[in-house]
């Protein structure tokens, strides 16, 4: 293939360009803003988790003590029941000695009740200060995700601007070219990754291989219209000022 020149001098500009575009998606694949978001929501997530835990926990306890309450209620009501009946004077004997042993029962299971009662409102206590706790956390890890999702966007929109604008650049650059050329040069890209580089000191820019004797020889032969390859990497070889 043959090429004026100065196109292939242009081949580098486009091979700039390529370049610059190939960073910026590789920043944008490999963005560790990106990795920070998804660490800061598995951290979210888990306090989320522990959160619900928590509030599963009051709640459970808090109908806990609300059961107890009303046994406790429930027994002081038959206490009641029973001293009123054996102030009422109108029991036999016998029946205020049964009064008398239940009521020596009842308090005994009313002590128990309550005793029983104030540990699990002690825990209830413990539980809500735990929901607290989590409550927080979870909000200040809330807040992380958000700065960090805010970082992320930024050099999101960052690498949007740049690709568009290198995007825009790398149209007009290949518009002036030769089809042909431009359509090798993205042929030789998308086998290797870079379909041109500039020849400097003996070293092609695209592989940065050295060229043995022989291949600078032939290069040095070839018509300066002549569309040389690299012997190596198979890119196209641009001659310039720094290649003599």
């Amino acid at each position: 293939m043959k090429a004026d020149p100065t196109a292939q001098r242009r081949l580098l500009e486009l091979a700039g360009l390529d370049a610059e575009l190939a960073r910026a998606q590789y920043r944008r694949r490999t963005l560790p803003e990106a990795t920070a978001v998804e660490e800061a929501e598995t951290t979210v997530q888990g306090h989320r988790d522990a959160v619900v835990r928590a509030r599963t926990s009051v709640s459970d306890l808090g109908r806990e003590v609300a059961k107890l309450e009303q046994e406790v209620t429930q027994v002081r009501t038959r206490e009641d029941r029973d001293r009123g009946l054996m102030d009422s004077g109108s029991v036999s004997a016998k029946q205020m000695t049964d009064l008398s042993h239940e009521l020596d029962t009842l308090a005994r299971r009313r002590g128990v009740l309550e005793d029983e009662q104030l540990e699990v409102m002690e825990r209830h206590d413990a539980a809500e200060t735990d929901l607290a706790h989590e409550q927080a956390e979870l909000d200040r890890a809330e807040t992380a995700l958000a700065d960090a999702v805010e970082r992320r966007d930024g050099v999101l929109g960052d690498l949007d601007v740049l690709e568009e604008r290198r995007g825009a650049e790398r149209t007009e650059v290949a518009k002036d070219l030769p089809a042909d050329l431009v359509g090798l040069y993205d042929q030789l890209r998308a086998r290797s990754g870079t379909g041109a580089g500039e020849l400097v000191g003996g070293r092609c820019g695209a592989c940065r291989l050295e060229m043995d004797r022989s291949e600078l020889r032939d290069v040095a032969a070839a018509a300066p219209d002549d569309v040389v390859r690299c012997e190596q990497c198979g890119a196209i070889v641009v001659r310039t000022e720094k290649s003599k």
